[in-house]
């Protein structure tokens, strides 16, 4: 059998920047969950402390866990409890996710 490994790819410039834009206008200790899509690679989802949403897609889960590492005041979590309890969706978001048939 073949082993497989998969490689790290450093976070870009440009996702580390989003990524302390949005600690800088959140909220410090703001937490960040690095979900897999597939072979789109993996999505960081940050959640402020404030409650605020966000995300930034990667190409892999390793590299989404080295941009949290990277990230001061920007602490790794899973959907547990304190995380989703600390999300706050408004209208307008809800309006967003539910897509076109939501403007009908």
């Amino acid at each position: 059998m073949a082993e497989e490994t998969e490689k790290t790819i450093a976070p870009t410039g440009r996702q580390l920047a989003a990524a302390r834009a949005f600690v800088a206008e959140h909220g410090k200790s703001s937490k960040a969950v690095v979900e897999n899509v597939g072979r789109a690679g993996a999505r960081v989802v940050l959640v402020g402390a404030d409650g605020a949403l966000g995300d930034i897609f990667v190409p892999s889960v390793a590299t989404g866990e080295a941009l949290v590492e990277a990230v001061e005041d920007l602490e790794p979590a899973e959907w547990d409890n304190p995380t989703v309890n600390l999300v706050k969706i408004g209208p307008a978001h809800r309006r967003k996710m539910a897509g076109p048939l939501a403007r009908r």
